[in-house]
């Protein structure tokens, strides 16, 4: 059997690499940065114009505590204190709304499980109905 590195298409691509290699000699980050990335992930700077803020809950709040501790200005600090309650009062709604929407949700799916068991030929028979015209239109 033939050794693979002989045969005439390796050779021409060992000698192409080469040639691209003497072609561009890069400089010594170039390489560095070459070798520490796949050739799949670009190198890529990227920088926000608006601050994220803390991700750690207990550093915000000590770096929003902080802050509330600097002003001087009274009205100024019971502004941020009412900012903060109307923040935690936005949340708790929202939290709110969205266990309202999973409780509605499990309410609706055991609805439709219990009308499947009572009449399970006519949930076949609109189940087949939706696939014929799912199918049609496709």
């Amino acid at each position: 059997m033939a050794d693979p590195k002989d045969s005439p298409a390796v050779q021409s691509l060992l000698r192409e690499q080469a040639a691209q290699r003497s072609r561009s000699q890069k400089g010594e980050l170039d390489k560095a940065l070459e070798d520490t990335f796949p050739a799949s992930d670009p190198v890529s700077a990227s920088t926000t114009s608006i601050p994220t803020g803390r991700a750690d809950p207990g550093e915000a709040a000590r770096v929003l505590q902080a802050d509330e501790e600097s002003s001087s200005d009274p009205a100024d600090r019971s502004l941020r204190r009412d900012a903060g309650q109307v923040r935690q009062a936005a949340s708790q709604v929202a939290k709110d709304g969205a266990r309202a929407a999973r409780a509605e949700a499990r309410s609706f799916w055991a609805d439709v499980e219990a009308t499947v068991r009572e009449n399970p030929l006519t949930a076949v028979g609109i189940v087949a109905g939706l696939a014929y015209l799912w199918g049609a239109t496709r």
